[in-house]
């Protein structure tokens, strides 16, 4: 994550191709104002789920807020310790839903999914040709 001036001011949240840093950890947790479930629940396709990054506690965060780096909607670290708002939640989208064929009931490891952020109802993504550089 990236602390930046532009758009919204919070920080700014890139992908990375190094998936092995303690930087890229994300915990999943119940959506906001959902009933806390238990570490290892599986995760229902279609449910509310709310992504914290370990390292600062912030969730990722999406608004209607454009972002200097791809012009589409900004997504950010917002919130502290897992709490924030709304702008937090993102649905589980599985395959067998209106997107995917096949059906699942549940989030499976080895299956493609989607998020999709409730307070905007768009989808999260990331494309190679979209880059954050620390260029001075």
């Amino acid at each position: 994550m990236y602390v930046h001036i532009p758009g919204s001011g919070q920080q700014l949240v890139t992908a990375a191709p190094n998936n092995n840093s303690p930087k890229s950890l994300w915990q999943i947790r119940e959506g906001h104002d959902t009933p806390i479930c238990p570490v290892g629940t599986p995760v229902k396709c279609g449910s509310t789920i709310r992504l914290m990054h370990l390292e600062t506690g912030s969730n990722l965060h999406t608004h209607g807020i454009r972002s200097p780096l791809s012009n589409q909607h900004e997504v950010t670290g917002f919130g502290q310790g897992g709490e924030g708002d709304v702008g937090d939640d993102w649905e589980v989208v599985c395959e067998g839903g209106s997107y995917f064929s096949g059906s699942s009931q549940y989030w499976l490891r080895d299956r493609p999914i989607q998020f999709r952020g409730t307070a905007t109802q768009r989808f999260l993504g990331s494309s190679s040709t979209v880059k954050f550089t620390e260029q001075k």
